[in-house]
């Protein structure tokens, strides 16, 4: 008897674990949705404050996966909330590239998942304990997390390449190459020694920069030749060109 209901306790976990993913899930593709209009609205600085503030609702969810998991073995139940964090990571490298453009860091990121407690109990207040003790709940990505949530950035910035180009921003693509050459140069160093998702995902890194190199090709030999209205139409269809290129090498 105790060990059924041991098991149905850690299963109803499991269970609103993964809800509270898939709710993270949906807000943060929301968030790099709405980041990808960075490339034709006038303000920037009104789209990245409007995208903090849903990000901080993902914040929330995720400090609900924090009071769920206190006290108990993480690794149980990674796998429930895993695509969650890894899009939350996608969206916050994305907000903070568009920013900075720059690499976010695992520290800072984890620096903003350190939640105070709101819900205070009804026991004695006494003020030697309030000045010490801030009641606090944190969340730690892992490096597994992360490193997927990296990889899977590249193909929003590839996205955010094409864009700008149809816009008519000429300097982007070119500092994206850069950027994206110097992450590709990073995962190649993982190579097959880091977890085994992180090399599945090395190939779509790769068809990511090979777009994005071939958009700035394209831009540098023939940019004069096709009228910038059209170059994001050329750009799809060479991207789309490109896609049953080569297996997995």
């Amino acid at each position: 008897k105790a060990f059924q209901l041991e098991l149905d306790t850690k299963h109803d976990k499991h269970e609103r674990l993964f809800k509270l993913s898939r709710d993270i899930t949906i807000e943060s593709k929301r968030t790099i949705f709405f980041l990808h209009r960075v490339t034709s609205v006038p303000s920037v600085e009104e789209l990245l404050a409007e995208s903090e503030a849903k990000l901080e609702g993902v914040r929330l969810k995720i400090k609900q996966i924090a009071e769920e998991l206190k006290g108990e073995d993480l690794f149980q139940y990674h796998r429930a909330f895993t695509a969650g964090i890894q899009e939350y990571v996608e969206a916050v490298s994305f907000q903070h590239f568009i920013k900075e453009r720059a690499l976010i860091s695992l520290e800072e990121i984890n620096k903003k998942l350190v939640f105070v407690k709101d819900d205070k109990e009804d026991e004695g207040p006494s003020p030697e304990s309030q000045e010490t003790e801030v009641a606090t709940v944190c969340f730690q990505v892992s490096p597994t997390d992360y490193l997927l949530g990296i990889a899977d950035l590249t193909g929003e910035l590839m996205r955010m390449c094409i864009t700008s180009v149809g816009n008519g921003d000429i300097d982007t693509p070119f500092q994206l190459s850069q950027f994206l050459r110097q992450i590709y140069d990073g995962f190649s160093y993982i190579g097959n020694t880091g977890p085994y998702e992180v090399s599945k995902k090395l190939y779509t890194l790769k068809q990511s920069l090979g777009k994005v190199e071939d958009a700035c090709y394209t831009l540098k030999v023939r940019g004069s030749e096709i009228p910038k209205h059209m170059l994001a139409d050329v750009f799809s269809s060479r991207a789309t060109l490109m896609e049953p290129d080569e297996g997995i090498s």
